[in-house]
């Protein structure tokens, strides 16, 4: 009873908040003191109601990492509301670069403070004999942490309006939205992946075989080291490197010779095969979960320094979608049943439009207003002919270098990509910046602004500070240089995807939408939706992508429905 007094007496208040991995304790610190409320003096019925109360929007709560606490509350029916600050994703955004921002790594870095190892996160650290009371002295100084981290990177972020804006309007809201995604998962169908392993299984041993024949006689293809043996001393194929324990055999070496003899091919293909097998197939039908037949990815927010979202256990974002057969797998994720369909859109060249607009590039701008096909519409310009004279080959040049361009992308890059000499890369790619002069201004003037103030930033504000291009090394002071030049362009990309993915979730509980929103994947965004909302859900979707942020040139993306992923 004394800790909901105490809670009701908390309300409008700000309280540091900190629950335990296990659940089975939490702490409060507030202008009165700390509190920890162990799970096992409660009831379950209290433990929730508790749980209910904490986070029912009448505290404002300040904790650190706070998502997975949010997944699980939902799980348990409880739509939590009332977290004002979470100090990794500050830390986050304040330094995007670090590898890790779990709190005792965060409180070393800002507030120079060694936390004990949490002990308290053990089975029985709250029991009666396991120590109590050692363990809720722990929680305290966790919780005491998070405090004094909120007033160091809360006041670091103020001297940062920009930053602080987008923490406010961005980051800290899209982080329920990521928890309600997870929560919700994807449907998965077990049966069809079953089916699509057979099949790839049967490919698999018609391959070994063929390669068995090729190779006079059976080895180990999963083995580098066999395979070199057989590739470069029984079929004398040309070795391109040597590693410590013999020749190299990666795919960039294997791609290199296999002109030379069918077996490389089929090894590549086998490769292909076994990787769909292990990673996806088999990956995928261990993280269906038996309660609901669904996925539920781990949406990551502090993981990448350009400010993309990443996708963990399974990581969707890399389902392939290079390969006919990669593609596949595409129809595994399907809808709940006959009654709901997926709704899917992705933005179109959403880089490039944001160079367009970030590097000012009349040219660029202008094509794209036009509604162009920006790789034909370069490739005329590039080679002097009228667009309806660009050839397929003409066109895939420039997509190579459209892309490649912001990377950094050298002529020896280029040549590769292309297939034509080094030289001719180089002449293509000085054509290709005399088209557009804006891109050129930008690369040279975004490293010397990058040099000068030991960052870059997206055009919403988020920082990535570049201490490479300090370096003696050149290697590092180039990678360095390359970075300048694509994160903010990346990053913007990535920002403009987080809005939408606001935006439309926002969006669909105020006009009372059944349809939920459940993936993201680069630049794309999936929708379940009952078919009966499906035409409006496809209107709103379009809407609220293509309105995310206004630019020189117009966001454009594309919304298509179907049972599964793959349509």
């Amino acid at each position: 009873q004394t800790a909901f007094m105490r809670i009701q007496k908390d309300e409008g208040q700000q309280v540091y908040l900190y629950l335990t991995a296990q659940r089975q304790a939490v702490c409060l610190v507030d202008g009165q003191g700390a509190m920890v409320l162990i799970e096992s003096d409660f009831s379950s019925d209290e433990w929730f109601e508790l749980m209910r109360r904490l986070f029912s929007g009448k505290l404002k709560l300040v904790m650190h990492d706070a998502k997975e606490t949010l997944v699980w509350l939902m799980g348990y029916g409880i739509q939590p509301t009332g977290i004002v600050f979470d100090t990794c994703l500050g830390a986050y955004l304040l330094n995007p670069a670090e590898n890790t921002y779990d709190l005792q790594r965060v409180a070393l870095s800002y507030l120079n403070l060694e936390l004990p190892d949490a002990e308290f996160e053990k089975e029985d650290a709250f029991s009666p004999l396991g120590g109590r009371d050692s363990h809720v002295q722990q929680l305290i100084q966790w919780t005491v942490a998070v405090q004094k981290l909120y007033e160091e990177i809360h006041s670091q972020l103020e001297k940062l309006p920009q930053l602080k804006q987008l923490y406010d309007t961005l980051e800290l809201p899209l982080m329920t939205v990521l928890a309600d995604m997870q929560h919700i998962g994807c449907k998965a169908d077990p049966k069809r992946l079953s089916e699509f392993g057979e099949m790839l299984d049967e490919r698999i041993s018609a391959l070994t075989e063929k390669i068995f024949t090729q190779a006079d006689g059976e080895f180990n293809i999963n083995s580098p080291k066999q395979l070199g043996e057989v590739l470069f001393e029984r079929l004398g194929l040309p070795p391109q490197k040597k590693t410590k324990s013999g020749y190299s055999t990666s795919a960039e070496v294997l791609e290199t010779i296999a002109g030379y003899h069918p077996i490389v091919g089929d090894v590549l293909e086998y490769r292909q095969l076994t990787k769909l097998k292990s990673t996806y197939v088999e990956g995928l039908l261990k993280v269906i979960s038996p309660k609901d037949g669904r996925i539920h990815s781990h949406f990551q927010q502090t993981v990448t320094a350009t400010g993309r979202l990443s996708s963990t256990d399974p990581n969707l974002q890399n389902i392939p979608v290079r390969t006919e057969l990669g593609r596949e797998l595409r129809h595994m994720f399907i809808a709940e049943d006959e009654n709901h369909v997926l709704i899917d859109a992705d933005y179109s060249q959403i880089e490039l439009r944001v160079l367009a607009h970030i590097a000012q590039d009349e040219a660029m701008i202008a094509a794209f207003r036009a509604g162009q096909d920006i790789h034909a519409a370069t490739a005329a310009k590039v080679y002097g002919v009228p667009v309806d004279e660009v050839t397929g080959q003409m066109r895939s040049s420039c997509k190579a270098v459209n892309f490649g361009i912001v990377y950094g992308i050298s002529d020896f890059a280029l040549a590769g990509d292309i297939g034509v000499t080094k030289k001719q890369a180089g002449e293509f790619i000085k054509n290709y910046l005399a088209t557009y002069p804006g891109v050129d201004k930008y690369m040279h003037e975004i490293k010397a602004s990058a040099k000068a103030q030991g960052y870059v930033e997206t055009l919403l504000g988020r920082r990535r500070y570049l201490p490479e291009l300090a370096s003696k090394s050149f290697a590092i002071r180039s990678f360095g240089e390359r970075v300048a030049m694509n994160t903010p362009i990346q990053g913007t990309a990535a920002d403009i995807i987080k809005i939408a993915m606001l935006r439309v979730w926002k969006r669909l509980r105020a006009e009372g939408l059944k349809t939920k929103l459940i993936l993201q994947v680069h630049d794309e965004l999936i929708l379940e939706a009952p078919v009966s909302e499906q035409d409006t859900v496809i209107q709103l979707l379009t809407e609220e992508m293509q309105g995310a942020i206004e630019m020189a040139v117009p966001l454009v993306a594309e919304a298509h429905a179907g049972h599964d992923w793959y349509t």
